[in-house]
């Protein structure tokens, strides 16, 4: 499997800045790695399910770019997925943001929660993406690790039915910015801030394996 490479460029230069997160924050995700390690060691695939309220934004660019930095450094057996307390639908300025980043985001259907095919290279499987519940299908049921990516849903859901473990890993809401002249950068630098730990997590997790 090969990523495009706008990603793999874009993932490199995200590597980059890695050492600035801050031990508090690593902390933080610190803890998604061990679970992940935990998981490795009994030979157990890992689910991750991404929850923000409205599934439009944080959890959308979470899961794919977990999904990205997953196939980066070759990993296996994680599988990545995203839901919400509520239904929406998959904002277009993270889409826009997500295209920047090399991702090939294609609408598939159209009306007020459109689904969207995601690319990410060649033979790497085409993920179809639209706001839906995180207890929707095709998120796992049982057994998964939910990690709340915004404020609202963390205090929200303080239980997740199903989930193996719960983390909260939150991220301020691009949404803050929609409709002024800052609002492309403001996707951007979320996206990248993103990419950012999701690497730093994944990169742990290969050190272990």
């Amino acid at each position: 499997m090969q990523l495009y490479p706008e990603i793999i460029d874009y993932l490199e230069n995200a590597e980059n800045e890695i050492n600035g997160i801050l031990p508090g924050r690593k902390n933080v995700l610190d803890l998604l790695v061990s679970f992940l390690q935990e998981n490795i060691k009994l030979g157990s695939p890992s689910s991750l399910l991404f929850i923000c309220t409205h599934n439009s934004r944080r959890s959308h660019m979470a899961q794919l770019l977990a999904a990205a930095s997953i196939a980066y450094y070759g990993l296996k057996g994680i599988t990545t997925y995203s839901g919400g307390t509520e239904v929406t639908s998959f904002n277009t300025n993270a889409i826009k943001a997500l295209k920047n980043a090399g991702f090939k985001i294609e609408s598939q259907e159209k009306g007020d929660n459109p689904v969207y095919e995601v690319s990410m290279g060649n033979h790497i499987p085409i993920i179809r993406s639209n706001s839906k519940k995180f207890s929707n299908a095709p998120n796992p049921a049982s057994g998964f690790i939910a990690i709340m990516t915004c404020s609202s849903a963390d205090e929200g859901c303080p239980l997740v039915p199903g989930s193996a473990t719960r983390i909260s890993i939150p991220y301020d809401d691009p949404k803050l910015a929609d409709g002024t002249p800052q609002q492309d950068l403001v996707y951007m630098e979320r996206c990248k801030e993103i990419a950012i730990e999701m690497l730093y997590v994944f990169s742990r997790v290969r050190i272990s394996w």
